[in-house]
């Protein structure tokens, strides 16, 4: 009898272990993965870790894509299925528009109640025109004239960051002042990079390029900037303002550190391109306000695709990822400006720069940032400003004549909005 009490016993200790075994078994499966798409330096990769402190329940999956990131994206869509739960964008998001119920509204997860701790603008760019909120914005590019002031100075121009504001203001007052940098220069130093450049530029500034919301090509229209920015950048090259260097390539970059060109306009994301360019003209550098205005030029976002089972947990880690005060841990690790309001008046926005001489450039991207015009992009801006930019370069580069480029990018554009 004692013996059979005994196996009893031991029976008994051992469905207590394996049902203890069991629940942490039970446990461990309750976590719910969410994979994440997104590319280099788009997102902390210190915050994405901390993601499973602040939701113990969550685990992040996280994949760096390389590569073509919107081909893949674009790919996965066509396939319709699999794809990640959370996907990060670049500013080519209104591509995206035409698949908009491949993604959750972010509306209907809860996004109206921070709606308004985001600059406006740049939560607009991710609404579509039927009102439908599909990417929540990460950062910002706010433009500005970055100038050398050693050059400026020996060209008797002004070098003080107020006092160039006031003088170049407008994109003919900077081209003046171009053409007497140039002179003094001795023909040796060029005031701007290239046509490309200024057309692009110009058009960051406005709130009406290719399309409005109705998908209606409104380039010939006199509210749209396309003809302005086209004779502008024209007549930049007609005034041999250009270093005819291509944005960013080799010959950019050795052009900008042995000092033959003297400025460009350029989103806040150039000043990483452009400290690791020239690092012989560290301290040289200085930033301000645009001519022609305040502008934008890139800025990333996150969405949730349909596919995701878990839509609302995605929503919370975006939220969280996003918030102001990690935006400013993310500018001051990864230079991503911010698109949360709180955060442009956060001190880092007053971090002096060894590489600007001293000067507080987040300043001047914060006055850009907050006075960016709304504006609307259209599913096939990349295309039409592709078509209208390679015939600036046959103006600047093969003397191609002006009005037949114009008339070329026109009727190719239309041609374009027929496929």
């Amino acid at each position: 009898m004692a013996k059979y009490r005994a196996l009893v016993m031991c029976l008994l200790l051992l469905v207590i272990m394996i049902s203890g075994c069991s629940s942490g078994t039970s446990s461990n499966s309750s976590t719910k993965t969410l994979t994440l798409w997104y590319w280099n330096r788009s997102l902390d990769d210190n915050l994405i870790h901390e993601v499973q402190k602040q939701f113990p329940g969550i685990r992040i999956n996280a994949q760096k894509i390389g590569g073509d990131f919107k081909s893949k994206l674009k790919t996965t869509l066509a396939a319709g299925k699999g794809g990640p739960d959370i996907v990060a964008f670049n500013d080519w998001v209104t591509e995206l528009f035409p698949s908009a119920d491949r993604f959750y509204n972010l509306y209907e997860l809860g996004a109206k109640d921070i709606e308004g701790d985001y600059l406006d603008w740049k939560w607009q760019l991710g609404v579509t025109p039927k009102g439908e909120m599909i990417a929540m914005p990460i950062d910002t590019g706010p433009t500005a004239l970055f100038y050398r002031e050693d050059l400026f100075e020996q060209a008797g121009l002004p070098t003080d960051p107020e006092e160039v504001h006031r003088m170049m203001g407008t994109w003919d007052d900077y081209f003046a002042a171009g053409e007497k940098l140039q002179k003094a220069l001795g023909g040796k130093v060029k005031l701007l990079d290239n046509i490309g450049q200024v057309y692009n530029q110009v058009n960051a500034q406005s709130d009406k390029i290719y399309f409005d919301k109705n998908e209606n090509f409104i380039g010939e229209d006199p509210s749209s900037s396309m003809k302005k920015a086209w004779d502008l950048a024209v007549k930049a090259s007609q005034m041999d303002l250009l270093a005819n260097t291509g944005t960013f390539s080799t010959e950019w970059n050795a052009a900008m550190n042995n000092g033959k060109i003297a400025s460009f306009v350029g989103a806040v994301w150039s000043k990483q391109i452009l400290m690791d360019a020239a690092p012989d003209t560290a301290g040289k550098w200085r930033v301000a306000r645009a001519p022609g205005g305040d502008g934008n030029n890139g800025g990333s976002f996150l969405a949730i695709m349909k596919t995701s089972k878990y839509p609302k947990e995605s929503f919370e880690v975006m939220k969280w990822l996003l918030n102001s005060e990690n935006q400013v841990t993310s500018f001051k690790e990864l230079n991503l400006f911010p698109s949360a309001s709180k955060a442009l008046d956060s001190d880092a926005m007053k971090m002096k720069e060894e590489f600007f001489g001293g000067q507080a450039t987040g300043e001047i991207f914060t006055e850009s940032a907050r006075n960016v015009k709304p504006s609307y992009f259209g599913t096939k801006y990349s295309n039409l400003n592709g078509i209208v930019n390679r015939e600036l370069s046959s103006v600047a580069l093969e003397g191609k004549s002006p009005d037949k480029a114009w008339n070329d990018a026109l009727s190719r554009v239309k041609k374009e909005l027929l496929r």
